[in-house]
């Protein structure tokens, strides 16, 4: 028999014949476990354990990992058999938490539901944590004005995070959104499952679209709320996402003769204090929640931005009137925004799993003068930086760069749901219109008014029902009900 390969060693070289002689040494397994990473409810039917996998599918006698499992099972007495599989978005988020909610997940009134987690995040064996970044980013945001300062601290938390990762032998180029969606089909095989849908939002739509090019045959269909395009380069355009939907809902409050003449001029009077602030930082002076001492902040226009950065779709209708606010002088909310800045840093849980991601698959194919004419082609947040992770953080992580083929739009046939938020700044409606032109049997639906993963708005759950819909009927454009209430926010005006 070793014969017999090395002949075909010499005829099709080495590395192929290796890679056959893995493929079929290595056998994943699924064993249950009854210590589950979070208490579910008794009413709650489900199955819990731990998938076990290669770290290196290259490397067949290589540590294994662990990623945890629940299973779900359906409130249907004589559900469909096709079950979903959810994995949430990051990345280096954790999916395990969701576990705790099934209650609010109509999904389960038709068919299984199962949530896998990522390898390398919280909840993974092992998990990339690097506590390191965490006490570096909470140490830098004290000193806001002094940006090399900043920079350096993050260098040295990415050398410490590294080595320390290293030390404990785990391979950080094995951390990649191929790797992610070879463990998910893994799981398939290992659970018999013979057809399956996909729910996945924000990062893990990557992981969607790579099992719909790699392992297309028992995916029966898919739903992508904000998805990422495999092709699109995120650090050459985040700071323009932003802006263009800050001009939106601004522009939408001028369309609406109460909010304008609430807020007259508010767009060109709000972008003219950011550039002001840019030329002429704003100096504000908190009080340290513990030591009482005062801490000087100077913030800029990119420092200001942020404040519409991370409004939920809840916050959305709000977001006129605390510009108005800010631009007569009452600063309270930023004030409280700069206090969450005193808050302890975490065990920045799938930060290393999140940097070998980004360093091999985005870093590598983003343009560096796309990204600095980014940064400085904004005057309202002149200094923005696009970026997830700078130049110098992804030099020190130094993973390999993924095949050409990962920044690639992929084709299929598989039915699709793309789903978007109107004013979403960080994958923006273009994204998803995008995705449509490269999936023949897609669907675009577009959520006005509201912003990131609208599947998870829990405040109104007509994302969730749509997509619900669609799995039930992958072949129609859902159009539940709900739907005709969606409008364009009403905006909050003036308080007395």
């Amino acid at each position: 028999m070793m014969k017999l390969i090395n002949l075909l060693c010499l005829a099709l070289m080495l590395v192929a014949c290796k890679s056959v002689e893995h493929n079929t040494s290595y056998s994943p397994s699924f064993t249950e476990s009854k210590k589950t990473t979070h208490t579910i409810s008794k009413e709650q039917q489900y199955t819990f354990g731990y998938l076990e996998v290669l770290e290196n599918r290259a490397k067949p006698n290589g540590p294994r990992i662990k990623l945890p499992v629940y299973i779900f099972k359906s409130r249907n007495t004589d559900p469909q058999l096709d079950p979903i599989i959810y994995t949430v978005g990051g990345p280096g988020s954790t999916t395990m938490p969701s576990a705790q909610y099934m209650k609010y997940y109509m999904y389960l009134d038709d068919r299984d539901f199962i949530l896998i987690e990522q390898r390398g995040t919280a909840f993974a064996q092992p998990s990339l944590d690097c506590p390191e970044w965490s006490q570096a980013v909470y140490t830098s945001n004290l000193n806001t004005d002094k940006n090399e300062k900043q920079n350096e601290l993050l260098e040295n938390a990415a050398i410490k995070c590294k080595k320390r990762l290293t030390q404990q032998g785990i391979d950080l180029n094995s951390y990649t959104t191929t790797d992610i969606a070879a463990d998910i089909n893994d799981l398939v095989n290992v659970l018999k499952i013979e057809t399956y849908n996909l729910l996945t939002i924000s990062y893990s739509t990557k992981i969607a679209q790579v099992l719909m090019r790699d392992y297309p045959e028992r995916i029966r269909s898919v739903v992508m709320d904000s998805p990422l395009p495999l092709q699109v380069n995120y650090d050459e355009e985040s700071v323009g996402n932003l802006l263009e939907s800050l001009y939106a809902i601004l522009s939408d409050c001028a369309s609406n003769a109460e909010c304008d003449s609430t807020y007259p001029n508010l767009k060109q009077r709000f972008y003219k204090f950011l550039t002001a602030t840019t030329q002429n930082p704003l100096a504000l002076n908190i009080q340290h929640p513990t030591t009482k001492k005062e801490v000087l902040f100077y913030l800029r226009g990119k420092d200001i931005i942020n404040l519409f950065t991370s409004a939920s779709t809840a916050e959305v209708p709000h977001i006129p009137y605390e510009i108005e606010k800010i631009l007569n002088g009452d600063l309270s909310t930023l004030e409280t925004q700069l206090l969450q800045l005193f808050q302890k840093p975490g065990p920045g849980s799938g930060i290393g799993m999140r940097l070998s991601v980004w360093c091999a698959e985005e870093y590598p194919f983003s343009s560096q003068k796309r990204i600095q004419d980014e940064t400085t082609k904004y005057p309202e947040v002149l200094g923005l930086s696009p970026v997830v992770f700078e130049d110098e953080i992804c030099k020190i992580w130094e993973v390999k760069k993924v095949a050409p083929i990962e920044n690639q739009p992929i084709q299929s046939n598989i039915p699709v749901l793309v789903i978007n938020g109107e004013y979403d700044n960080e994958t923006p409606v273009k994204w998803g219109a995008l995705m449509t032109k490269h999936l023949r049997n897609s669907y675009h639906l577009i959520f006005k008014g509201w912003k990131h993963t609208p599947t998870t708005n829990w405040s109104n759950p007509c994302a969730m029902e749509a997509a619900n819909d669609f799995f039930n009927d992958p072949n129609t454009l859902p159009k539940p009900d709900c739907l005709e209430a969606i409008k364009t926010p009403k905006f909050t005006l003036k308080k007395n």
